[in-house]
């Protein structure tokens, strides 16, 4: 747990920094609506992935041929078929050709022998394969994968450059055209742009500027629209409510580093670095991470209920009434939520509630209220965030708009975070990044963490937690 902390002394104001202009791409519903809302379409489906299949099963019949040959019995050739499916992965985008996944393949295929041979010996002694077997068949299915596969990525190929999908590019009106007119100048990329979403024209030449969200309904409709592509760090926490409409209508988000690589993966467009987003749509083993949250989050307030009413009554006969802190604070995609902390220090209005970064230890705290700081006591209430679905246990720390927009224009890949539930604790945090501490280098930590999410993870990031806070070092 960790509380917030004095913030990096280069951030001093409100506003955009030098270089890069405020975004607001489409006005946003006014209140009362229900949004933004695009037609809804069939979700984009890759067309490689049912030959793929294909091919992958014809690989194995091939490797079953060998031991058909070698006068083993037919189970184990449908055995190995089973196998060979059943550790298949789901094809990448930037796989372009066979080369590109051939080690891979052939450690799969590898696993899938070795597994085979291992039931076999077990089955029974007679049935155990040579080693003539096993390499035999080994090399073949793999000869065969990649010739199928090979095939299928040809006909991806061509059919890509033939028939590319249409793309919209959100961002600043300069560094989207830059972007969309790289991308036009690679089809074999299979994305062909045909707008850019921004605030407003600058003058520059390219494609179509859309302004707002009749325009890039028209162009949806009208294109046929499937990919997204975000040029701007501030793009995905500003525009949340239009990214959201465009993932449900169908279209596949991707975020571009148009200007230096910050965060690093196979995924290449023209290029750039990118990395696709899932928006509206739980995260990978986001039920797992929902009922750790919820068991342990229900179980901890049923416990530390006594406590909480305790520093309840002592922080309102020391400071007085208002003993709970209410702030908003950005979450996942964007989307705004209501922090409950104690209140340890009171601001002079809201203005410096939300401007200003509190500090630990500053003379206005009373003892108690130090107290609290110093041990992580004040983010107890949290856990009611959690129950409620607003926050995770574990996962990016949450900040207020005023810095989300200033960070998210200043470092790269800090607007990334949002693609994951804020938490109480996270890798940033037991890496020692709190207090007065890298900005940078807490998204870094950040989206590694959300890159390499597992639940094991979760669990040894609230373990080392607990650890620190038997030897708090204050916040």
């Amino acid at each position: 747990m960790t509380a917030e902390s004095t913030a990096e002394s280069t951030v001093t104001s409100a506003g955009a920094q030098p270089g890069y202009p405020p975004l607001s791409i489409v006005p946003r519903p006014e209140s009362g609506g229900t949004g933004l809302r695009f037609p809804a379409r069939r979700p984009f489906a890759r067309p490689a992935e049912p030959p793929l299949l294909l091919a992958d099963g014809v690989a194995a019949s091939a490797g079953g041929a060998v031991l058909l040959g070698a006068g083993h019995h037919p189970a184990l050739s449908a055995v190995l078929v089973a196998l060979a499916l059943a550790v298949r992965r789901r094809p990448q985008p930037a796989v372009r050709g066979v080369l590109d996944e051939l080690p891979t393949v052939c450690g799969r295929i590898m696993v899938v022998w070795l597994a085979l041979g291992a039931l076999a010996a077990a089955w029974h002694p007679a049935h155990t394969l040579s080693a003539h077997t096993l390499l035999t068949g080994f090399a073949a299915q793999t000869l065969a994968a990649c010739a199928g596969r090979a095939l299928v990525h040809l006909r991806r190929r061509r059919a890509l450059v033939r028939c590319p999908r249409a793309a919209l590019v959100i961002g600043p009106a300069a560094t989207a055209q830059r972007v969309a007119a790289a991308v036009l100048r690679h089809p074999r990329c299979g994305v062909e742009p045909v707008g850019v979403v921004a605030e407003r024209p600058d003058g520059t030449d390219g494609l179509p500027v859309l302004t707002t969200g009749q325009e890039v309904q028209r162009a949806l409709i009208q294109n046929g629209v499937r990919d997204v592509l975000l040029v701007h760090p501030a793009v995905r926490t500003q525009q949340g409510p239009l990214l959201r409409a465009l993932a449900d209508s169908g279209c596949t988000v991707w975020e571009v580093d148009a200007d230096s690589p910050s965060y690093t993966g196979r995924e290449r467009l023209a290029g750039f670095a990118c990395r696709r987003l899932d928006l509206g749509h739980g995260h990978r083993g986001g039920l797992g991470k929902r009922l750790l949250d919820v068991t342990v989050s229900g179980v901890a307030l049923l416990l530390i209920s006594p406590l909480l009413l305790v520093c309840a009554g002592v922080l309102r006969c020391t400071d007085g009434p208002g003993v709970v802190f209410r702030q908003e604070r950005v979450g996942k995609d964007g989307r705004p939520f209501t922090l409950l902390k104690f209140r340890t220090h009171r601001p002079v209005d809201e203005h410096e509630s939300a401007t200003r970064w509190s500090v630990a230890g500053e003379v206005r705290m009373n003892p108690f209220c130090r107290f609290l700081r110093r041990t992580s006591l004040d983010e107890l209430l949290q856990l009611w965030n959690v129950l409620r679905g607003d926050m995770s246990l574990v996962g990016p720390r949450p900040e207020r708009p005023f810095f989300v927009g200033q960070f998210s224009q200043t470092y790269p890949g800090y607007a990334a975070r949002h693609r994951m539930r804020a938490g109480i604790t996270g890798l940033a945090q037991v890496q020692g990044l709190r207090g007065d501490t890298s900005i940078e280098d807490r998204a870094r930590f950040d989206n590694a963490y959300i890159d390499n999410w597992s639940l094991w993870q979760d669990v040894c990031i609230l373990l080392r937690t607990a650890a620190a806070l038997v030897r708090p070092t204050g916040s």
